[in-house]
């Protein structure tokens, strides 16, 4: 998606360097925009699936450490029924 993205503004950006100089000019700087707002949200959606990432291996580690804690609390609680 993001190539396709990036290459529709590269297509645009050809269409308007045909333009006369004016236009370019008034369609520059919005293009401009549009492409750095475009890259903001694309980090942001990069990092964001990172963070969901690690969120993940997070909650898989403290599932084990969970099933790891209930053991113990069970092999302590036969030791002391049979003590």
């Amino acid at each position: 998606m993001i190539e396709k993205t990036n290459d529709q503004l590269t297509v645009l950006s050809e269409v308007i360097a045909t333009l006369p100089i004016e236009s370019q000019t008034a369609l520059r700087d919005p293009l401009d925009k549009l492409n750095s707002n475009l890259n903001k949200k694309y980090l942001t959606l990069k990092w964001l699936q990172e963070a969901i990432s690690q969120l993940r291996v997070d909650v898989k580690y403290l599932i084990f450490d969970l099933e790891a804690t209930r053991r113990e609390r069970d092999e302590y609680k036969l030791k002391w029924e049979n003590r």
